[in-house]
């Protein structure tokens, strides 16, 4: 399965030329090895620890209680997070989502903590996140960045193509109801995982230093960790030149408090009829 590494120790963005943004953009998701130097891996690890000791009010857990293990998440922490702030700035992720997405103009949206401790049954069920923000569709990309050795079996999942449409309708992970768009508005998803030899399914088996690339669109889902495997995962999501603003009448996920004031809004006609 198609993954894309540097030729040599020091990565850069450059090196991935066009055949990588082509992969991107023809199929939603991308691997690239070894993006990261140890050392960010090891600021990252060192930033989910503080995060775990100090959630902010985003703060879930997504696993239920009689699940052994344990699946938590948070969001938005880098304006408090000095090792969060650090890599998504300082290190290559900005260039490489200027390559890929062929933006001028990079802009963070937010970071998603995933823990996942060892023997968590709870499945993330398959989704695309676009349909959850309060932002229009366009150049998006999410990293997810993992400080521990996942597992093919383990590992986050793609349906290739799957961001170019349509938009398939949000459900809560933990009960599967539809609480946001009306009825009939959007297409509902496939089953993919009774059906999986019916979709083009990418995936890859990652070291620390990997990562995952994906369109916001791209429908996506991964597994529980078993045994005495432990999956912490960084993600981070950012935007290029043409997203825009979009108020939805619901709490997005994130909310995200401020961000109408630092991203122009779009048309309401965008707003509402760009799905």
């Amino acid at each position: 399965m198609t993954a894309f590494a540097p030729t040599d120790g020091d990565f850069k963005a450059s090196e991935l030329g066009n055949a990588a943004r082509h992969f991107f953009l023809e199929h939603g998701a991308l691997c690239i090895r070894g993006a990261l130097t140890m050392e960010q891996v090891d600021q990252l690890k060192s930033g989910i620890g503080q995060n775990l000791a100090h959630h902010s009010p985003w703060a879930k857990v997504a696993s239920s209680t009689d699940d052994p293990g344990w699946f938590f998440g948070d969001f938005c922490n880098w304006r408090d997070n000095d090792q969060y702030r650090s890599v998504i700035h300082e290190s290559v992720l900005p260039a490489i989502a200027q390559h890929l997405l062929g933006s001028k103009q990079i802009r963070l949206y937010h970071n998603h903590l995933l823990v996942t401790e060892p023997n968590t049954r709870q499945r993330t069920p398959w989704h695309q996140d676009q349909p959850y923000y309060n932002i229009t569709v366009g150049e998006t990309i999410s990293f997810w960045i993992p400080v521990d050795p996942v597992a093919q079996a383990s590992t986050l999942e793609f349906v290739a193509g799957s961001h170019k449409g349509p938009w398939l309708m949000p459900r809560s992970f933990m009960d599967n109801q539809a609480k946001w768009f009306a009825k009939g508005t959007l297409t509902d998803l496939p089953n993919v995982e009774d059906h999986r030899e019916d979709f083009p399914i990418l995936g890859w088996a990652l070291q620390p230093g990997d990562l995952v690339c994906f369109n916001m669109l791209t429908l996506h889902a991964s597994a529980g960790v078993a045994g005495n495997q432990r999956r912490r995962a960084f993600s981070v999501r950012m935007l290029g030149d043409d997203v825009r603003h979009a108020p939805r009448p619901w709490i997005t996920s994130p909310e995200f408090p401020g961000l109408k004031e630092r991203l122009p809004k779009a048309p309401l006609w965008t707003t509402l009829f760009s799905l």
